[in-house]
């Protein structure tokens, strides 16, 4: 037997309140019928542009936010039938910091645990502290703390309650790359120990490097979920950047470039379709052309690449 999914999500749709004395039909329609499954156990990556959607799917899996229609499972539960028990299988981390500046950390957890009903002897917090590398800063008030550990705390105060799935909006959002690295090695160590990771980031060289599956979501639209090869795997696009002898005045051209571009006085980047020609074929273009080829560099299309592409996102 296939084990169920984490989440569930079933043609959810959000139309959110139109103007005073609009049409109901005018209300700005959020996420049109999103249907997809996470695995339970792996990182799943929920990615889109800007306004795409993300944020209000994940308000709706908290409870924050109220669907038009469908329905979504958290961990078996209905969010609607079994709100409680949903709630209980979920973390957020949202993309804010929230939490009262005026607590200690080792308070601004125990104080989220007794928001959930758990008794005081079993209660993590000191757990919780040394797992996200916070037991000094145990009795520091809050507002003391830097932007990395108030990011840290928030990871701590969303696994109070030992949820099987955390959910992180956006946690590197605006952080330096130190702290993005401390933060990734703790979701990956979360995720060895059991814990289902949803997660979205503008990075996506974070994602394609974290998550097993992703998902795009665009103008409401789910337009892909796959595991995170099969995505990468599709894009078609290969870069080859050339440096020839002496100064180039105008960009080269051909009809089986897709682009091509002047980067230096002697360098070309030149995009093409790797399913329709070789690297080779494209040097073999440019000396045909007169150019006298002295370095060559390739690289394959990534994540954002494949982004770019069916997000229409330039």
């Amino acid at each position: 037997m296939s084990t169920p999914p984490a989440i569930s999500i079933n043609n959810v749709v959000k139309r959110y309140a139109p103007p005073k004395g609009a049409d109901a039909s005018e209300g700005k329609l959020a996420l049109k019928g999103v249907s997809f499954d996470v695995p339970e156990g792996g990182i799943f990556g929920l990615l889109g542009p800007n306004g795409a959607g993300k944020s209000t799917l994940i308000n709706i899996l908290a409870g924050l936010v109220t669907k038009t229609s469908g329905s979504a499972n958290i961990w078996g539960f209905d969010i609607d039938e079994q709100p409680r028990n949903a709630k209980r299988s979920i973390g957020i981390v949202p993309q804010e910091i929230v939490f009262d500046p005026f607590f200690t950390p080792y308070e601004v957890l125990q104080n989220q645990a007794g928001f959930y009903g758990i008794p005081e002897a079993l209660r993590r917090s000191e757990e919780l502290l040394a797992a996200v590398r916070l037991a000094d800063k145990r009795n520091a008030y809050a507002r003391t703390l830097s932007g990395g550990m108030k990011r840290r705390l928030l990871v701590a105060k969303a696994m109070v309650h030992s949820p099987p799935i955390l959910v992180l909006d956006e946690p590197t959002a605006g952080v330096d790359v130190e702290l993005r690295r401390q933060l990734w090695e703790l979701v990956t160590e979360l995720n060895r120990e059991g814990v289902t990771v949803v997660l979205t980031t503008h990075y996506l060289e974070e994602a394609e490097e974290l998550c097993d599956r992703i998902a795009i979501i665009n103008h409401g639209e789910l337009i892909a979920n796959k595991p995170t090869k099969d995505l990468v795997g599709m894009a078609r696009e290969k870069v080859v950047a050339v440096t020839v002898a002496g100064e180039i005045s105008k960009a080269p051209s051909h009809e089986t470039f897709s682009r091509c571009e002047l980067t230096g006085e002697q360098t070309i980047e030149i995009t093409y379709d790797k399913d329709k020609n070789t690297a080779g074929q494209v040097l073999g273009i440019l000396q045909d052309q007169g150019f006298a080829i002295e370095d060559v560099t390739t690289r394959e299309a990534d994540l954002e690449d494949v982004f770019v592409q069916l997000t229409g996102a330039g």
